[in-house]
């Protein structure tokens, strides 16, 4: 059985874990009534660590939980999700960018209670290995992966195709070249684009949603994210390193821009969290991909009976709204 990739503070959980293991293989052998005893009391105290350490988490590890290299990620999701999918490629200006993918697929709303629907659905992809991990760029987008994204978005907005995105990305790619291709007009015009289409979009944070990388793609009517998913304007390591110049303080930088999905509900910059299983989602996919989808399926059934006039007005309102500021 495949070994799952152990985080610092999930190590003292293992070590009582692999203990109550060797207890349960000596007492298939012994059954002695002692032995008994004392597995069944090991039990306990592995469940109420369990419980104690995954509803307990701070918001730096919930960070390491969305970056766990195990968790699922966008083409697990959109298989998981949907049928016929046909990945399209390129943004006809420069090229193709691998770090975000998307295309056509049949949103199965039948296997979360609603009917099915033809969709545009697009995502933030990394990779598994060292080799696939290149060739995703850790899911950092240069320009034409956001120009890529556009373009879809607007064929979906054509042919009056809702449009799902999942977010999960470090960043978009900081490298001089994706300057030079005009990375930051790329992801504005995104912004810009994407506030009128009118047809429904709803938006999903399924691991990392950092800065200009992920909200180039996540104006939307519904932002939805998964429990030990975060979503900020920065990562906590860089923001350490700016105000300390150091990436010593990253955990006190996680506590301070609040970057977690109940943070972000509180504050009205998602619209729903999505549970995941006790561990983070790599635990159990399946369990994932059954609850994103019921919510994705429930939103798009609401969103869609909206006229694209309406669902554009209400979705300038709803980022309007965000944030505080003064008029002098």
């Amino acid at each position: 059985m495949k070994k799952t990739i152990l985080l610092e503070f999930e190590k003292p959980l293992a070590e009582l874990e692999a203990k109550l293991d060797e207890m349960r293989q000596v007492g298939s052998e012994d059954p002695a009534p002692e032995l008994l005893a004392s597995i069944e009391k090991l039990e306990q105290r592995v469940a109420e660590l369990r419980t104690s350490i995954y509803t307990n988490l701070t918001r730096w590890q919930r960070v390491q939980i969305a970056r766990h290299p195990e968790r699922p990620y966008t083409l697990d999701y959109i298989e998981a999700m949907t049928e016929g999918f046909v990945e399209l490629h390129g943004d006809r200006l420069f090229g193709d960018d691998t770090a975000l993918v998307g295309g056509l697929a049949t949103f199965k709303g039948s296997r979360y209670g609603t009917s099915d629907q033809n969709v545009m659905i697009l995502g933030h992809q990394k990779g598994r290995d060292t080799k696939s991990r290149r060739y995703r760029r850790f899911g950092m987008p240069n320009p034409e992966g956001y120009r890529k994204a556009l373009r879809l978005m607007k064929m979906a907005a054509k042919f009056g195709r809702p449009i799902i995105t999942l977010l999960d990305t470090p960043g978009a790619f900081p490298g001089m070249e994706a300057e030079e291709r005009g990375q930051a007009e790329a992801i504005a015009r995104n912004l810009l684009e994407m506030s009128r289409l009118p047809v429904p979009i709803v938006v999903a944070v399924i691991g990392e949603g950092a800065s200009g990388g992920a909200i180039g793609i996540g104006v939307g009517d519904r932002i939805l994210m998964l429990e030990n998913a975060w979503y900020s304007v920065i990562a906590p390591e860089s923001c350490s390193s700016i105000l300390w110049r150091s990436w010593d303080y990253k955990e006190d930088a996680a506590r301070a821009l609040k970057l977690t999905a109940p943070d972000l509900i509180e504050h009205g910059i998602i619209d729903e969290i999505v549970p995941e299983p006790l561990g983070g989602a790599h635990r159990d996919p399946s369990f994932c991909f059954t609850k994103l989808g019921t919510a994705i399926a429930r939103n798009l059934a609401e969103l869609s009976e909206k006229d694209g006039a309406v669902l554009t007005d209400e979705r300038l309102a709803k980022f309007s709204v965000m944030g505080a500021w003064e008029e002098a």
